[in-house]
């Protein structure tokens, strides 16, 4: 941004834990530029933390880093940014927006390094939002050259780590994170079958995602996988590998980027139901209460409730929702 002519301020955001602002201010006095740390985490706990307990309390699976960037990079940073007089935030993420003339609309396209887009998790950006955002990175085909720059140019950080997916639950324990964080007790309940036939007994719902098959320690004929989690009913369905696959979904609250408004006529789509699952092609039904139906050629395995469910044309996001329904 500074090679480009910009006139830059480096802000980074307190969320969750100890944050390395060290590295951060080092890098806006190699760049001479003024250096603002917000302290952010009383909304991080209240917009990302909070209803990531409690989605997974309802028996969902859900994704923290959508929520997070939804509420805090693409919200209150903009915010920062506009008390602070910039016109632009630039960040790190993997992805590509474009103006559009022939529409006089922001585009929201994948990053041209496949392995490292992260267009599925800014799937809900508002056109005002994608006119006030800036991602260098997207136009990078290898990580490895933006490392380069990063050294050629002095930075400490440049070959840094990369930042965890889910930085308040480093070890992926979700279950030993909403006991401590709630103090609450979620009691043992019944593994089941489709048919209702009882196996055994969980140690919680919360404790167990979609499609899994690890940890379950259930003696059957073939291997059992989580089909389903039932809050209202403390049940955790199992059931084979074959049972895991879906042929639809119902996704709500869905953010249209591509286009103006929701298509009176089905459209041809393809869809990524988790942030690294392959695009699958499919069907796509509007409805006018912002809930979309998918139906897909081909059925698709382990659809979880509370996932993203993201529509793509090509590199474009179409548009995107959260699984309610399958």
């Amino acid at each position: 941004m500074k090679k480009a002519g910009y006139d830059c301020v480096g802000v980074m955001m307190k969320l969750y834990g100890d944050a390395a602002f060290d590295d951060a201010r080092a890098v806006c006095e190699r760049f001479k530029m003024p250096f603002y740390g917000f302290d952010l985490s009383e909304v991080f706990t209240s917009r990302v933390i909070a209803p990531f307990v409690r989605s997974y309390e309802i028996g969902e699976t859900p994704n923290p880093c959508i929520e997070c960037n939804r509420f805090l990079k693409f919200g209150s940073l903009l915010e920062k940014a506009a008390e602070l007089g910039c016109k632009y935030i630039a960040t790190g993420h993997y992805a590509r927006v474009e103006f559009d003339a022939r529409t006089g609309r922001y585009l929201l396209k994948k990053a041209l390094n496949a392995a490292k887009d992260q267009s599925y998790v800014l799937y809900f950006l508002t056109q005002e939002q994608l006119a006030h955002i800036k991602l260098p990175l997207g136009e990078f085909t290898d990580k490895a050259a933006v490392r380069k720059i990063a050294e050629e140019n002095g930075l400490l950080n440049a070959h840094k780590g990369d930042s965890q997916d889910i930085c308040f639950v480093p070890d992926g324990d979700y279950a030993r994170f909403i006991r401590e964080y709630t103090g609450g007790s979620y009691p043992e309940g019944d593994f089941v079958l489709a048919n209702g036939t009882v196996l055994g007994k969980h140690k919680g719902v919360i404790g167990y995602t979609i499609g899994q098959r690890k940890g379950l320690n259930i003696s059957y004929s073939e291997p059992l996988y989580v089909l389903e989690k039932s809050a209202e009913r403390n049940t955790v369905t199992l059931g084979t590998a074959s049972e895991l696959y879906s042929s639809e979904l119902t996704a709500r609250n869905f953010n249209l980027i591509s286009l103006p408004e929701p298509p009176e006529e089905p459209l041809r789509v393809s869809v990524r139901t988790r942030y690294h699952a392959k695009e699958a092609a499919a069907t796509a039904y509007f409805f006018g209460d912002g809930t979309v139906n998918l139906r897909f050629d081909e059925p698709q395995r382990a659809i979880s409730p509370g996932q993203a469910a993201v529509l793509y044309d090509g590199d474009i996001v179409v548009g995107g929702g959260t699984i309610t329904a399958i």
